[in-house]
């Protein structure tokens, strides 16, 4: 069976502030741990009012706190922000308090704009060291040598997983090479997923933490009781992504009866272009959409987006979701591994 597991942008609605965006999350965390979900995971943001997930490790822990079995982690840190030293210790320190559940996906896009990357004192060319950076944090997770000076305390023999995100080939490509799982974000930019995974497996190189390629699919899954209902849900996110076009990020809001009234033509375009993988629908809909893309991508995971407005109904949205992964895992061309 083809894992499901839950990425939250920890959404600031126009009903709720920063704190409840938090705790929203952290519930929704229980639930999924109850209705099967593998793993949740949380992105790292900046200058962004409508997501409370920035400070990334604290949210993990706050996230994990609340929980008991589910894996808790990033999708991602943006590494070329951080010194591989800081997040080691940070990671580590998560995997001390939560052993076994940590899992730490790693990004080389900033994940935010030009004048807050300055805020961030991020060189221009941090990007260019990622992969290097990749192995400099792996190295700060494994057991330390006897006469190693600079040890990441505790992080040093807590081997914290390792996944590389992308939405191009680059991703695709650092990810096989390091033999390490590899998430695409095809959730924003689908239009690459399929080469991307082509490369992936077909240059994968075995390593110690994984023997076999691992794919993860980043895809939007908004379920309700019916296709109608479940299209209202999905004009929150359309409109998210009509305000990015705009330079407008504001806080999340609610769904509107009429999308056609709030988007251009050219902003529909470009938005449906970058959320051209959803499934939105009744659960018919969505377990004949999961087994869709399960079959054409051989998926082992996927890694879902439910941007719904209304906390209890984003609840409702994913216990849906979860009785159709099962379902639809009656289909053929499900994997069963698991990392």
């Amino acid at each position: 069976m083809t894992a499901l597991s839950i990425l939250d942008f920890v959404r600031v609605t126009e009903d709720t502030d920063a704190r409840g965006a938090l705790d929203n999350a952290r519930d929704l965390a229980a639930h999924a741990e109850k209705w099967g979900y593998r793993r949740i995971w949380v992105a790292e943001h900046h200058n962004m009012p409508g997501v409370a997930s920035a400070a990334t490790s604290i949210v993990i822990a706050h996230i994990a706190a609340g929980t008991k079995t589910i894996r808790v982690g990033a999708g991602g840190i943006m590494l070329p922000n951080h010194a591989p030293y800081v997040i080691a210790e940070q990671f580590g320190t998560l995997a001390r308090l939560f052993p076994g559940r940590i899992d730490l996906g790693l990004g080389r896009a900033p994940g935010t704009d030009q004048i807050t990357l300055r805020a961030l004192r991020r060189s221009p060319e941090a990007a260019d060291h990622f992969p290097q950076d990749v192995l400099e944090l792996q190295a700060f997770f494994a057991p330390a040598s006897p006469n190693q000076r600079i040890v990441a305390v505790p992080a040093a023999g807590t081997e914290v997983p390792l996944w590389i995100l992308g939405s191009s080939h680059f991703g695709a490509m650092l990810a096989a090479e390091l033999g390490l799982p590899y998430a695409f974000a095809s959730h924003f930019a689908p239009e690459l997923l399929i080469s991307a995974l082509e490369i992936y497996r077909s240059c994968f190189k075995p390593s110690e933490q994984l023997a076999r390629p691992y794919v993860m699919v980043g895809v939007n899954i908004i379920a309700a009781e019916s296709d109608t209902a479940a299209r209202r849900l999905a004009t929150t996110q359309q409109m998210s992504f009509t305000n990015i076009f705009r330079g407008a990020r504001g806080l999340s809001q609610p769904p509107i009866d009429d999308i056609e009234t709030y988007w251009s033509p050219l902003e529909k375009a470009q938005a449906m272009k970058m959320l051209a993988r959803s499934i939105i629908g009744s659960p018919d809909t969505v377990r004949s959409g999961i087994a869709a893309l399960v079959a054409e991508t051989g998926a082992d995971e996927l890694m879902i987006v439910s941007d719904v407005y209304d906390h209890a109904t984003r609840l409702r949205s994913f216990e849906l979701i979860a009785d159709a992964g099962r379902l639809a895992a009656e289909q053929p061309a499900f994997s069963s591994e698991t990392i």
